[in-house]
């Protein structure tokens, strides 16, 4: 873990730039992802957005051969879902936009899940409980605390209202690179793990599961479904590790901290 990179005030600014920059995107989809919509054409306004309103780049597009600006995943869709003419989405669905953007050579990352008037309720129960569990991960965050900490809070949660908390994919260490050091489980146990520290920058990125936690990836070789093909939410925020707590760097128009 020596690898964990601390940033220094400076870097700390360039990300707050980045993360309210991504915060802005969210804003302008909260109007755009509507029923009819194909994931497609939510993808391509957010690359024009980034590039043309907002001067930025598009983080996920080119990272490991990926073609798209965002990953959309629908309803069993755990994450990594790829933009799509044919996926339209409509009234029952609940739908993960994730979204990385760098400016100045500094990433954030962060999703949001939209859902539809005809959820059902069990998807909308999922949804909001997936939101709280990432929320009882954050307000974890402080120096001395442990990646164990945010990982136990998250997997009580969720537990304890008879979910499961996917394993294979997690939260990670981001700054320059949109992948660092440390990986951030979304399980845990309390006192163990790397011991926090002022100036860490990291995601916080549950992926909840309605049935079993089991995952497998389709054969477009991205497209991370739930094995028993229940639904899938997820919400992800980019933390600071600041002297008393914690910032949210990509906290959005429309929340507060919880």
């Amino acid at each position: 873990m020596s690898n964990v990179m601390i940033k220094s005030a400076a870097e700390i600014a360039l990300m707050r730039e980045s993360g309210k920059l991504l915060a802005d995107v969210f804003k302008m989809l909260d109007e755009f992802v509507t029923v009819g919509r194909t994931t497609l054409e939510i993808d391509a306004k957010v690359e024009q957005y980034i590039t043309d309103v907002l001067k930025a780049r598009p983080a996920s597009k080119g990272q490991y051969g990926y073609q798209f600006s965002l990953n959309s995943s629908i309803n069993s869709v755990v994450c990594h879902g790829v933009p799509n003419k044919n996926d339209r989405l409509t009234a029952k669905d609940i739908v993960n936009i994730d979204i990385t953007l760098e400016k100045n050579g500094f990433i954030a990352d962060s999703s949001k899940m939209y859902l539809f008037n005809e959820a059902s309720r069990a998807a909308k129960h999922l949804v909001k409980t997936t939101y709280e569990a990432m929320w009882e991960g954050i307000n974890t965050v402080k120096p001395g605390a442990t990646l164990g900490d945010i990982g136990y809070a998250i997997q009580r949660h969720a537990e304890v209202l008879g979910y499961s908390v996917v394993r294979e994919y997690c939260g990670h260490g981001i700054g320059r690179e949109m992948h660092e050091e440390p990986q951030v489980l979304h399980v845990g146990r309390r006192n163990t793990g790397l011991v926090l520290k002022e100036g860490m920058t990291f995601t916080i990125e549950p992926m909840i599961n309605q049935g079993t936690r089991k995952t497998k990836t389709k054969k477009d070789g991205w497209t991370v479904v739930t094995k028993d093909n229940k639904l899938s939410a997820q919400w992800e925020h980019t933390i600071l590790v600041t002297a008393t707590g914690f910032e949210v760097l990509t906290l959005r128009h429309d929340e507060s901290i919880k």
